[in-house]
């Protein structure tokens, strides 16, 4: 059974909204986070010279400015460590290009990269590459701010996403074949939604996200996940930072409806925290969920009914070793269980 974790009182009279915050009762140790997105920067160092993004097969904003070529300065290295503000998201010092209006990225192979794009994002080509990029998306809507559709791929890096206006139904990106590699995802309800198999989630934030109290797809409160999969395999979450706060559902939502089959899940090296249950492995028909690997990840001590992991009665954890509360090291409980 999904469990679903409201608040504690609703306002009246009209939707509410609650931000999930990071708060955590006992919290993990990780930096502060931030409300906004980043600036788009320029650092005055010794400049190359790159192209401007090709938007060619976009047609559907503008780049603004327009120069023939963009200066940008060198990037620079990234921190290593936890996921956090320094290290994850579009690279403080490299000047990003101004994209105005929603974009289609449906040419194979495509590379787009330093960019600030004031639009939704749509990939519908194989093998494209966004890298080093903010996207904020427009007016709220239902969907996700960079949607990777059903047949296409993609190599995401040093993303952030952050939407300028939030709503119910709107989540921070749904990916199928993806690798997704520093990204700071916030804003949205669900922050990555794995809508297709094969999908690689690694050295990101996800943290901050929204919740409503009325107006979720066929009504109700909205189900916050960091992490939501459904009927899906081959997903791998694997040094990640996924907090949800007290008002989330789960930091990795796992469940097995519509006839797919959950298997070849792993959660590896990760920082977890908040929900009802911080991962929540529910079942939900077909056969019996197996191939699931919890593995070294540290949790903090938010989830609201003290519960770091939960699994129903027809769920098998492979592997499930190393995984310690943050604040002392302690080993974790062994997994609640719950249909």
């Amino acid at each position: 059974m999904t469990m679903r974790w409201g608040p504690i009182a609703l306002a009246t009279g009209g939707v509410a909204v609650i931000a999930v915050a990071a708060v955590l009762a006992y919290p993990l140790t990780q930096p502060a986070p931030r409300s906004a997105p980043r600036p788009s920067a320029a650092a005055p160092v010794q400049p190359d010279i790159s192209e401007t993004p090709d938007m060619s097969d976009v047609g559907l904003g503008s780049v603004s400015p327009s120069p023939s070529r963009s200066v940008v300065a060198s990037r620079p290295a990234r921190p290593g460590g936890k996921p956090g503000p320094s290290n994850t998201g579009a690279i403080a010092g490299v000047r990003l290009t101004i994209v105005n209006g929603d974009q289609a990225y449906g040419t194979d192979g495509k590379v787009i990269e330093n960019v600030d794009i004031h639009g939704y994002v749509r990939i519908t080509g194989k093998r494209v590459t966004l890298r080093n990029a903010i996207v904020r998306g427009g007016a709220a809507k239902c969907g996700a701010v960079v949607q990777i559709e059903a047949g296409a791929s993609a190599v995401l890096e040093d993303v952030e996403i952050a939407p300028a206006a939030t709503g119910p139904c709107l989540d921070g990106i749904r990916a199928t074949a993806a690798t997704l590699t520093r990204l700071n995802v916030h804003g949205g309800v669900n922050g990555v939604a794995t809508t297709g198999p094969d999908v690689l989630l690694q050295d990101s934030w996800v943290h901050d996200l929204a919740y409503f109290a009325s107006g979720a797809p066929g009504g109700g409160e909205t189900e916050t996940d960091a992490v939501e999969t459904v009927g899906q395999r081959g997903i791998t979450l694997r040094r990640d930072v996924l907090v949800v706060g007290p008002r989330g559902n789960a930091a990795w939502q796992v469940r097995q409806t519509g006839g797919g089959t959950s298997t070849d899940l792993r959660v590896e090296g990760s920082w977890l925290d908040g929900g009802g249950c911080t991962l929540n492995f529910a079942h939900q028909g077909g056969p019996p969920m197996t191939g699931i690997a919890v593995v070294g990840n540290r949790f903090g001590r938010a989830s609201v009914f003290a519960c770091p992991v939960l699994v129903s009665t027809r769920t098998t954890l492979t592997q499930y070793t190393g995984n310690v509360f943050d604040d002392n090291g302690a080993p974790i409980p062994a997994p609640g269980r719950h249909d």
